[in-house]
């Protein structure tokens, strides 16, 4: 099992941020795009190696997110059109994100094993997520779906406060 640190920075243009393991080294560095259409975020290792990409679509009635990691598509977080609640769906064949994922405490599931378990730190400076990996062979796609979920949420409290 590893441990993964997320923490984004409140104030960071640009929206980049690393991710560290416990020992506080960098592991992975997140770039989202700035200013630009569609709304990216590029996830890559330390030796420079692309490893996944969420994508906001662009022309869509409501918001939609895709998720490639290793050059595969992996999920697709869609919002459901309701008229009380915020309601998003996460669509995948093989993934399974269980728990309150909105409030960002989740486990990730694929074919049924627990890859990982998210869980985002209180009273921190930033939003800082603790990732448990429990199989390293998808520690790409655990993060991307961190990152993915994050990703929506900035959306959907950065779209509220330009309606007010």
């Amino acid at each position: 099992m590893s441990r993964l640190y997320i923490k984004q920075k409140v104030f960071s243009l640009g929206e980049q941020f690393t991710i560290k393991d416990e020992n506080q080294v960098d592991k992975y560095f997140v770039r989202g795009s700035f200013l630009s259409i569609p709304k990216t975020f590029e996830i890559e290792d330390m030796n420079g190696d692309h490893v996944a990409a969420i994508t906001k679509k662009v022309f869509s009635l409501l918001p939609k997110f895709f998720v490639e990691v290793d050059g595969k598509d992996i999920l697709t977080i869609a919002k459901e059109f309701t008229f009380f609640k915020d309601s998003y769906r996460i669509d995948s064949s093989n993934i399974q994100v269980r728990g309150n994922w909105w409030d960002k405490h989740f486990e990730v599931f694929r074919q049924g094993e627990k890859i990982a378990h998210v869980n985002k730190k209180w009273l921190t400076w930033g939003d800082t997520f603790e990732v448990d990996v429990y199989d390293e062979d998808y520690q790409h796609i655990a993060i991307a779906i961190v990152i993915a979920i994050d990703f929506v949420k900035s959306s959907e409290r950065n779209s509220a406060a330009g309606s007010n």
